[in-house]
């Protein structure tokens, strides 16, 4: 028999909480909320509409302080947080410029989230050149998501007084030697860039403002999506190492049942 001890859940109620990977758990209630299921598939609540969602809500609206028409550069552009930060940054009347690793990727960036260049970094032996003949007017906001020689190439093409927002550097996270890249850090004086590291935990309580800018772009269809699927707790730890092969289209989840 199943049921709820709690007065603010009940039997059947969808809920999230940062438990871990486990087919059940027990709460009090504490450190867990009601997902709403009539206004995205509950799935979207670990993604666009979860802390992916809002790490690419908050490092754009909040960090960057964007202003429309920005010249934005985001690696790994169709992962779960660069694929959003790609299409708020559009829906700001922003230019956008992409990296991605694979031909699929590239193509869904171009045609499902209507990203104006995107480039394969496993194509190119100069990132810097590249990136320098696609943002001619420089770049105005970096979302790096990668670090090292994406950071590198970025700083190079950095407009005066831009930003970086840092959120993730998995190139360097499995190093075992000290990483070369970013080599031209100098320039972050001349151009007065700004770089700032972020945690989505420090933005919860723009949780509102949040959900009502997502929930508002999902509504009208202004914002697409993609997840890759591993079927089996079992499964978790090789989705969970999929992250840093690159395996992954947008989100990736584990569905336990």
């Amino acid at each position: 028999m199943i049921e709820s001890l709690n007065a603010d859940f009940a039997v059947g109620d969808y809920v999230l909480g940062s438990l871990g990977w486990r087919e059940k758990w027990k709460s009090t209630g504490e450190g867990v909320s009601l997902v709403d299921s009539k206004l995205a598939p509950v799935q979207t609540f670990l993604g666009v509409l979860g802390m992916t969602g809002m790490t690419a809500w908050a490092g754009l609206t909040r960090v960057a302080r964007l202003k429309s028409g920005s010249t934005v550069f985001v690696s790994a552009a169709s992962g779960a947080v660069g694929s959003v930060v790609c299409q708020i940054a559009k829906l700001m009347d922003c230019r956008v410029i992409g990296s991605a690793g694979n031909a699929k990727k590239i193509a869904w960036l171009r045609e499902k989230a209507h990203v104006d260049e995107v480039f394969n970094y496993n194509e190119t032996e100069d990132l810097s050149g590249e990136l320098g003949a696609l943002a001619p007017n420089g770049i105005d906001v970096y979302f790096d998501n990668v670090g090292g020689e994406h950071l590198e190439a970025a700083l190079d093409h950095m407009n005066i007084h831009g930003v970086v927002v840092s959120c993730g550097m998995i190139s360097t996270y499995n190093s075992t030697e000290p990483v070369p890249a970013p080599r031209n850090l100098f320039k972050i004086i001349g151009k007065r860039v700004r770089i700032e590291g972020m945690l989505v935990s420090d933005f919860l309580d723009q949780q509102y403002a949040f959900l009502n800018d997502m929930s508002g772009w999902i509504k009208s269809n202004a914002l697409v999506w993609e997840e890759t699927v591993t079927d089996g707790l079992e499964n978790a730890p090789k989705a969970f190492i999929g992250l840093f092969k690159g395996d992954n289209m947008g989100k990736s989840l584990v569905r336990i049942a």
